[in-house]
């Protein structure tokens, strides 16, 4: 009953985000913006928007027990970071194996991606110094969480300012369908897209809500803890909306959107959640808490290396989703 109370609350998450994202494409389209900045900034805080309600849920409104809100907390908020910087890259080369083979080239936008990959490290590097920080310094533990929340906003920043000119260019966004409210004979309008927007978001705090209970009752019955379930199941489940938009994305051949949807994501989740997460949780160095954080660095150093260098192709991911399994081996064994 519990495992099957998780899927149903997984398909509300997976709905709504769906809901959400689709407005969030016209939305998109209506302003005129970048693929850039709707797949960085748009897409991404909307995808992203399941794995972030769990943790703050679990945090600010979860059970009445307080080590355990705590623990899926975390688990929650650096798992999915883990899982976007491995799996979820990974699985876009393994779409396209196929179509572009082993050494096919993978074009998005360089600049962009370039921008988002190095904000990440840096504010997750901050959030690996907090850990080693003492809770007697709770100035320096502010600090960082500040400037955690200050590098994402100077990101939105600069990925606005780069938008006019990446639409000069031929990256414009286009949105890949109809909005689900205009299949109902609305107007597509901006007051009818923000409708949509607040449905979604409406039902992925529902389905949030019910998904941590379910995990704090599936992991009793498993015998293992809630940090080690939320730091691999959660972001698996959670992260669906990001692997199917993004596979989605590359197959059609638009690469911008899909690499964007993932790095946008690992921003928006490298910055404001780990500094919540430093200022509500004690924050410290578990075994399996440090080796995902050290690993999504890895594979986030990786990429930003393959980007510096020039070029991306299919094989390259392949490494990524290596990193994910060596970091099951271990943190199982």
């Amino acid at each position: 009953m519990v495992f099957l109370e998780l899927l149903l609350m997984l398909i509300v998450i997976l709905i709504a985000a769906e809901v959400f994202t689709n407005a969030l494409e016209h939305l998109g389209e209506k302003l005129g913006i970048s693929e850039g900045v709707t797949g960085s900034l748009f897409a991404a805080v909307g995808t992203a928007l399941p794995e972030t309600s769990v943790p703050l849920l679990a945090l600010l409104a979860g059970t009445q027990n307080a080590a355990t809100n705590e623990e899926i907390g975390v688990g929650a908020i650096l798992g999915a970071p883990l899982m976007l910087a491995t799996l979820s890259i990974c699985l876009m080369a393994v779409s396209v194996w196929r179509s572009r083979g082993v050494n096919g080239h993978l074009r998005p936008e360089r600049t962009g991606l370039a921008r988002d990959l190095s904000f990440f490290i840096a504010a997750f590097s901050f959030a690996a110094i907090a850990m080693f920080v003492p809770h007697s310094l709770s100035a320096v533990r502010y600090g960082l969480s500040f400037s955690m929340v200050m590098i994402y906003f100077v990101y939105v920043m600069l990925t606005l300012r780069a938008s006019k000119a990446l639409v000069e260019d031929g990256h414009a966004t286009e949105a890949g369908g109809d909005m689900f409210l205009c299949k109902l004979g609305l107007p597509n309008n901006m007051g009818i897209i923000f409708v949509q927007l607040f449905l979604g978001l409406a039902l992925l705090v529902g389905g949030a809500k019910g998904f941590i209970s379910g995990v704090e009752e599936a992991s009793h019955l498993l015998g293992i803890s809630a940090l080690l379930l939320s730091l691999l199941i959660i972001p698996i489940a959670t992260e669906l909306p990001e692997k199917v938009n993004s596979i989605l994305w590359i197959r059609k051949g638009k690469d911008t959107l899909a690499f964007g949807n993932i790095t946008g994501a690992m921003v928006f989740q490298g910055t404001l959640l780990p500094a919540i997460g430093i200022m509500l949780t004690p924050w410290e160095p578990r075994r399996e808490v440090l080796l995902g954080i050290v690993l999504t660095l890895v594979a986030a150093i990786w990429l930003r290396y393959l980007v510096q260098k020039g070029g991306l192709r299919v094989w390259h991911l392949l490494v990524n989703g290596a990193i994910y399994v060596t970091y099951l081996c271990l943190v199982l064994a």
